[in-house]
């Protein structure tokens, strides 16, 4: 746990404060609003992850979108379980998946019609709305087989990531949530092109005593006066008010780094980030897995699957691809 203060551009020397840097999120606290957050840059891992599949650059941003609220949410997690974000839309993006898995592996995948796509490409039309268009969002954490999940979901009707997290959080967590993304591709010295990333969410938690007593937070089912009094707290609107001068270019400058935001957002309040995270572009899939599936396929679907004499099963999410001999299976009754 470090407090933030400005420091000069060196490598730190022991006892000095040194940065997290891409690929970590960094949980923080602003005491004085009562406020608790997670902030994030995705680099190397994200990039992976992008170009595995070479996405066409709208449905890349869009995933990547989906990769900073994964690890910002899943990141929050005080047990080993899972973070699942999945869209289904009848958008040009109909498939929209990232998840998170304790303590740190993020994957993701994205289906998309290139046809469609190309055609809003063309048009001028690409946003993050019209390429999912309608259907639902499903936000689902994962707590084992033994344990019951928790899903909420969200109706997406031309709306972007960033809103429909913002209405789940109105609608199932009953905390007053805001929140910001930055997606864009960086070109490096030498003509390298990254997908970089990055985020921070904001939660307003009241210790202070005359707080905990309102009735009902914004987004329960309480009294509607209820809502407009917490609203009405000067710390959370201060909060929003901060969050709102945070630009897109500050959530994925490597330069700016995600302490160094949290600074320039609430130095004046005194803000303390906590043990960074790391998050890594690992699936989890294995022949394991893949194998225990085949298992229980009858002798018609080992058949169907079989080809050239082999079985290849490719995993959607990191590409490996897996290759079995029919003869290993004792295909289900």
């Amino acid at each position: 746990m470090t407090d933030i203060n400005p420091t000069t551009e060196h490598e730190p020397r022991l006892g000095e404060f040194g940065h997290a840097g891409d690929d970590h999120v960094v949980p923080f606290a602003v005491a004085s609003l009562d406020v608790r957050g997670r902030a994030v840059q995705l680099g190397s891992a994200l990039d992976a992850i992008l170009n595995r599949h070479k996405y066409p650059e709208p449905v890349a941003h869009l995933l990547a979108e989906a990769c900073v609220l994964a690890v910002l949410l899943g990141t929050s997690l005080k047990f080993e379980g899972k973070f699942i974000l999945q869209a289904r839309t009848d958008g040009p993006v109909d498939l929209l998946v990232a998840d998170f898995t304790t303590p740190h592996a993020l994957r993701a995948y994205a289906r998309f019609d290139a046809e469609r796509v190309a055609e809003l490409v063309d048009s001028g039309k690409a946003s993050s709305e019209t390429l999912l268009g309608s259907g639902v969002l499903a936000l689902t954490i994962d707590q084992g087989q033994h344990m019951q999940r928790y899903q909420g979901i969200v109706q997406l009707d031309s709306i972007s990531l960033e809103e429909a997290a913002r209405v789940y959080f109105r609608q199932s967590e009953q905390i007053p949530t805001d929140l910001r993304l930055g997606v864009a591709k960086l070109v490096a010295p030498g003509g390298h092109e990254q997908w970089r990333a990055g985020g921070v969410l904001a939660q307003f938690l009241p210790q202070a005593p005359e707080r905990m007593r309102m009735p009902d937070l914004p987004g329960g089912d309480g009294d509607p006066g209820d809502e407009i009094e917490a609203l009405q707290d000067n710390s959370w609107q201060e909060l929003l008010t901060l969050l709102a001068t945070t630009e897109p270019t500050e959530l994925i400058d490597p330069t700016v780094g995600a302490e160094r935001l949290l600074y320039r957002l609430f130095h004046e309040q005194g803000v303390r980030v906590f043990e960074p995270v790391r998050v890594d572009d690992r699936c989890s899939c294995s022949r394991d897995k893949i194998r225990g599936i085949l298992d229980g396929f009858s002798a018609e679907e080992i058949t169907e699957s079989t080809e050239n004499g082999e079985i290849h099963v490719a995993c959607e999410f990191c590409s490996t691809e897996y290759t079995f001999d029919p003869a290993e299976f004792s295909p289900a009754k």
